[in-house]
């Protein structure tokens, strides 16, 4: 091989290993870049539930804080979350809020109906 060769060989071996390195790197930021996200699992939104104590249930990703009316609560780590919440007579609006540790936030509104 001539010398020409070589350096070009090298100068694709070093592209093709800072080109990995990038793939690599955005496909872990990606969960980041996307910001906090929250699911509630139980109980659906709008649904008429005839206990005044009810278990709110959810997943929580990404989320440095998470919070249920206002109170702190706290996931496992997988990012699941279960608290108890005590329902008023009639139309309740639940609050599940988070912020992510570059203070993205996030909220999401339960509507529930307790007869």
């Amino acid at each position: 091989m001539t010398k020409r060769v070589q350096i070009m060989t090298r100068i694709g071996a070093i592209c093709l290993l800072l080109l990995s390195f990038g793939v690599y790197g955005f496909f872990k930021a990606r969960i980041f870049m996307a910001g906090p996200q929250i699911t509630i699992i139980s109980p659906a939104n709008g649904q008429s539930v005839s206990e005044p104590l009810t278990s709110i249930a959810g997943k929580a990703v990404n989320v440095a804080s998470l919070y249920l009316n206002g109170r702190k609560i706290f996931t496992d780590k997988d990012g699941n979350f279960a608290e108890s919440l005590l329902l008023a007579n009639g139309y309740n609006t639940i609050e599940v809020s988070g912020a992510d540790k570059f203070n993205r936030k996030i909220n999401k509104i339960l509507e529930l109906v307790y007869q």
